[in-house]
């Protein structure tokens, strides 16, 4: 009998005891990978999480770290501006440099709303794909239809969000076809295109140019589909419900007299041997859906995090708008989305940089590492983007992976 319990020990029991270690080893692992943060779509960055506790001393010393390299900017090249950087949907650093006004001495905060010119067009691309998930639009609608006074045919929205429409940019016809002692809005804009057709640059779909004319009329479409302002639609289905109190849309009204200055967020400035300058406002300041948005480093993280967890549009939408819109551009490498520029030597970085009347913006994200740094400057002093990806591809203090939690998507319903 004890002979007959070792041998069903040793060939039955033990065997399918070991089995079941392994099997159970596995769909452990499987659970953990699964669960990491290049697999988590939806998560986000509990106070109280066990990991974040654990990291601390980790995210201390890649602050210091991140703290020194621009310190070393502001004291040797005038750096001024405010810095965000997170990591597997963790705040891990942010601070201001310098001033909001040189002249008055005002200090900058990470709460202060700079211009973010170019870096607006995520914006504007969200609030296409909101109202196209809500069956408001298409995008292989032809643009005409929603602006039948275009002149120029056979361009669709697809056309205006990957800068394939070949229409002539604004910036640069609007200077000998318009007063510029008065404001230039988007209706302007079209009016002008309407009367004079300037030449477009090659017919739509067969080439690409980073035209501010797109995102301009991509601005004017939602504005006709929705009979709402766009800085008004961009606040209620975006701005009020990810919190990002710090954010609006700056724009010039028709029949405006131009203040001096822009009197709203932190005055851009240009710099110099002497002091920086305020620069002056503009008449291209009516425009807007290609720039004209002001946010936070802060708002702006808030943005961050609610793309990982699907708050205002799918995954699959979203997806779109990281994905290449033009065959290899053999002038550049990278390419561009929805409202993104796609790094072509990099897994799964977006970005989008922005300049416009003393302000610079750098927006990364590096969907990969679940890494984002944001900077925003207030003079025209350039940043080196190199600077910026040395830190995101640091391998130094390492955070450990996010503890998530589910979180419903809040549908919102376009009102007419």
């Amino acid at each position: 009998m004890k002979r007959l319990l070792k041998q069903l020990t040793r060939y039955i029991f033990l065997p399918i005891g070991s089995a079941i270690g392994i099997v159970a080893a596995i769909l452990f692992l499987t659970r953990e990978i699964k669960e990491s943060p290049r697999y988590i779509k939806r998560h986000a960055f509990p106070v109280d999480s066990i990991f974040i506790d654990l990291d601390k001393a980790v995210m201390a010393k890649k602050a210091d770290i991140i703290d020194s390299i621009f310190s070393t900017l502001q004291v040797k090249g005038g750096f001024n501006g405010c810095v965000l950087y997170g990591e597997k949907g963790r705040l891990v650093f942010k601070k201001a440099y310098g001033y909001d006004d040189y002249k008055i001495k005002k200090r900058l905060t990470t709460s202060s709303s700079f211009q973010l010119a170019s870096v607006s067009k995520m914006f504007t691309a969200m609030a296409i794909m909101i109202l196209k998930e809500e069956g408001q639009l298409d995008y292989d609608d032809s643009v005409r239809q929603y602006i039948p006074e275009l002149p120029y045919t056979g361009i669709t929205i697809r056309h205006l969000l990957n800068h394939r429409s070949g229409l002539p940019d604004y910036m640069h016809f609007s200077d000998n076809l318009w007063d510029q002692d008065k404001p230039l809005t988007n209706n302007d804009m079209i009016r002008i295109m309407a009367g004079n057709e300037p030449p477009r640059y090659f017919t739509a779909g067969n080439g690409f140019d980073y035209c501010n004319s797109n995102y301009a009329l991509l601005a004017s479409i939602v504005e006709r589909i929705t009979n709402k302002p766009f800085g008004q639609f961009i606040s209620e289905y975006i701005f009020d419900p990810l919190s990002m109190d710090d954010s609006f849309i700056y724009q010039l009204e028709e029949g405006q007299e131009i203040p001096q200055y822009v009197p709203v967020g932190v005055a851009g400035h240009r710099s110099g041997r002497s002091l920086p300058r305020v620069e002056q406002n503009h008449y291209q300041n009516g425009v807007v859906g290609d720039k004209g948005v002001y946010a936070s480093v802060e708002d702006l993280f808030k943005w961050d995090q609610a793309l990982y967890r699907g708050s205002l549009v799918s995954d699959e939408t979203l997806k779109e708008a990281f994905s290449p819109g033009s065959p290899k551009i053999s002038k550049w490498k990278d390419n561009y989305g929805f409202g993104w520029r796609i790094r072509a030597d990099r897994p799964k970085t977006v970005y989008h940089y922005g300049w416009w009347k003393g302000f610079r913006t750098y927006f990364i994200r590096d969907l990969y590492q679940e890494k984002t740094i944001i900077v925003l400057t207030n003079t025209t002093r350039s940043l080196s983007a190199a600077v910026l990806y040395d830190i995101l591809d640091s391998k130094r203090y390492e955070l450990g992976p996010v503890c998530p939690y589910p979180l419903e998507k809040k549908k919102l319903k376009i009102k007419n």
